[in-house]
Parts: structure tokens; C-alpha cells; sequence
């Protein structure tokens, strides 16, 4: 079953409420889910096809703290009208309640452009991520702004908010603390725009824009913290990987100034996966990107250091779109890529070597 994705995303794999790991990839028709057979594997189901007809090749995936995992992407349907057939596109999305399970039916959350269908189809990609709430969903609008749609402390959704921005690229990342507080991040022509909550749930307010160039579709927001969201992109032009530390963010909105984006001198395409860990009993932040070999290539270092240039380790075969990574039951770091031919690759630590040692990939 091939799988191919238009823009690549990290962040498609998870560990569910049960303790196993899934690994979800868009293809024509569908979504492609393989699910761990149990808890820290090493075997597995899939691929399995979630027929979605209409959806296009993207995901956004967000998971709760319960592990319930929120599927969104954007459903494009050709249905007749009393002057021909008409294209409507929509915002849609489902929840899996637990691993290997069936998720809900599509719900469509319409587009912040109403009936309007002309103005609907330029909407970019979605953004996810679950607060103390609920789910919230972040688009790029017809005007090159953003909009947002969230769920409130019941589960219902409300409007479409006009968030402001201008010159916005594809596509937009968001992160979330342990807490339930979401930060979004948002590339654009000239600069990178920036909002976040002040207190888990509560409103999104506007920050102050970040000089530079970014490349779009290169960026990733993650904690590195219990409170802390790390920004990460890739520079237009030289595909440098950049990073915004909370703390330099911080010291330049006390003195009112533009916050300064720090470079790691790191070169690839895509985003790069972020996780959180610990590593020989220290705090880790673990970064994953594709190489400009095509390989795989992972890096660690102690968190709040993201300014400290990372050394990376190529491991495995070229693949398409962009790594991910999770801990699985047994508290393992994994990475997982699509390979070339469209079919699941994993590797696991290896907990008896010290730092972070990966064991063979295995093809899925």
C-alpha cells in the first residue's frame, strides 16, 4: 500500500491510552494506521486502510492526556448542485479512543470562509493541538492570515476566530505543555508570527513577530519543559535548521524588543521531530530530521541547550516526508520514517549502551 504525503509533518506516531505505539501516514482515500500488536511492540499490525474519500494527503494529529488521538486534515468533495457539480472543501476530523480501535465518523468543522467556496479552497493545511479543553484547529485563510476553531470545557466547538497575520506560508505548527497550554507558530514571508496561551485553556494572544526567512512547511513547535515550548524552522534559501529558546523569547518581550532566533548550523529539509526524554537520568531534548542524504539522522542534547550546535548521527535508509518520535511502554525512544516504497520503518533504542544508542530498523 503506497503512502504519500504533500506536505511533510512530524508527529504521526503516538502511544496510546494502552501503552502502544501507532503510526498513522495519508494516502489516496485514506488514512494508513499500523498499531503495535502490544505495549513496546516489537510486533505489529498493518498497514490498515481507514477509508476517508475526499481527504488530502495531510495530517495533523493531536493527542490528549487521556491518549485519545485527534485526526485533521482537509476533505475536498465533488457534489452536485442545481448548476452542475460544485467542489466543497472543509476542514474535517475524527478521534481514535484507543489503539487499534476504529476512530469516530469525520465531523466537518466547515472553513473560516463560510459558504464562500472560492475563498475555501485557498485555506493551507491544518494545525492541532489538544489544551486543558479540548482540540483546537489553526488554519492559514484565503487573506494569508490565521484562524482558529476550538473546543470549550464541554466539548463544543465555536466559531471560526479571525486571528490576525499577514503573508502567512504552509504550513503553521503548534505545541502544548504538559500543562494543557498551547503555543502556535506561524512562517510568513518576511518573519515568523507567534501566539500563545498565558494560562492552560484560556485565550490566544498575539506576540511578537520573529525576524527571518523561513521555508515553508519546515516548522515545529514542542516542549522541551513542563512549561516550556521550543520553536524550531528552516531558513529559505539554505535549509539551516533555526531555533527560538523560550528564555531568549522572553528577555527580549521585557525590553520590548523583537525576539532573535538562534542558528544550529544544521542542514536538511523538513521539520525536524522533537521529543522530550530522559537519557542516563538527564533531562533530553531528541531532535530526528532527514538528511541532505536522505537518511535518517537523529541528534540529543540536554534540555534548554538548544543553542549548543547538535552532532547527528545518520542511521537507516533514504525516506520520504519526515521522521517522527515517541517513547514506547518501556520508556524507549523510537524514530519512524515512511521509506521510499511506502512501507513503515522503526528503530528503537537500545537501553544497555549509554546515551542515545538506536537498534536496527526493521521494516514494517
Amino acid at each position: 500500500m503506497a503512502v504519500r504525503t504533500a506536505t511533510p509533518v512530524t508527529g504521526w506516531l503516538l502511544r496510546g491510552g494502552d501503552g502502544r505505539l501507532t503510526a498513522y501516514a495519508p494516502t489516496e482515500g485514506g488514512v494508513v494506521r499500523w498499531t503495535e500488536t502490544r505495549p513496546g511492540g516489537p510486533e505489529w499490525s498493518g498497514p490498515e486502510l481507514l477509508p476517508v474519500p475526499g481527504l488530502e494527503p495531510y495530517l495533523s494529529i493531536a493527542r490528549s492526556a487521556q491518549g485519545y488521538v485527534s485526526l485533521v486534515g482537509v476533505r475536498k468533495r465533488v457534489v452536485p448542485g442545481d448548476e452542475g457539480e460544485r467542489t466543497e472543501t472543509e476542514v474535517v476530523y475524527a478521534t481514535q479512543f484507543q489503539p487499534g480501535r476504529q476512530p469516530t465518523n469525520w465531523r466537518s468543522l466547515g472553513t473560516p470562509h463560510g459558504p464562500d467556496r472560492q475563498r475555501a479552497e485557498q485555506i493551507g493545511v491544518p494545525a492541532a493541538a489538544v489544551d486543558r479543553h479540548g482540540l483546537n484547529v489553526f488554519v492559514r485563510n484565503s487573506g494569508g492570515g490565521v484562524c482558529g476553531r476550538r473546543q470549550d470545557a464541554r466539548g463544543i466547538w465555536g466559531p471560526w476566530q479571525d486571528m490576525k497575520g499577514s503573508h502567512v506560508l504552509d504550513s503553521l505548527s503548534a505545541g502544548v505543555t504538559a500543562g494543557g497550554r498551547v503555543e502556535l507558530l506561524a512562517p510568513a514571508a518576511e518573519f515568523v508570527l507567534r501566539w500563545r496561551q498565558e494560562q492552560p485553556g484560556g485565550p490566544f494572544r498575539r506576540i511578537r513577530n520573529v525576524p527571518g526567512k523561513p521555508a515553508a512547511a519546515s516548522s515545529t513547535s514542542a516542549p522541551t519543559g513542563d512549561d516550556r515550548i521550543t520553536h524550531f524552522w528552516r531558513e529559505d534559501g539554505d535549509s539551516s535548521l533555526r531555533v527560538l529558546p523560550p528564555e531568549a523569547a522572553e528577555e527580549a518581550a521585557a525590553e520590548d524588543a523583537e525576539p532573535e532566533s538562534v542558528s544550529l548550523g544544521t542542514i536538511g529539509s523538513g521539520p525536524v521531530a522533537v521529543l522530550r526524554t530522559v537519557l542516563d537520568g538527564h533531562d533530553c531534548t531528541v531532535l530526528a530530521q532527514r538528511a541532505p542524504s536522505g537518511l535518517p539522522a537523529v541528534a540529543a542534547f540536554p534540555s534548554g541547550d538548544e543553542t549548543v550546535e547538535p552532532v547527528w548521527s545518520e542511521t537507516g535508509e533514504e525516506f520520504a516526508g519526515a521522521p517522527a518520535l515517541a517513547r514506547d511502554a518501556r520508556g524507549r525512544v523510537v524514530v519512524a520514517v515512511l521509506g521510499m516504497d511506502g512501507h513503515l520503518r522503526v528503530a528503537r533504542q537500545r537501553t544497555s549502551e549509554a546515551g542515545l544508542a538506536l537498534g536496527d530498523w526493521e521494516r514494517i
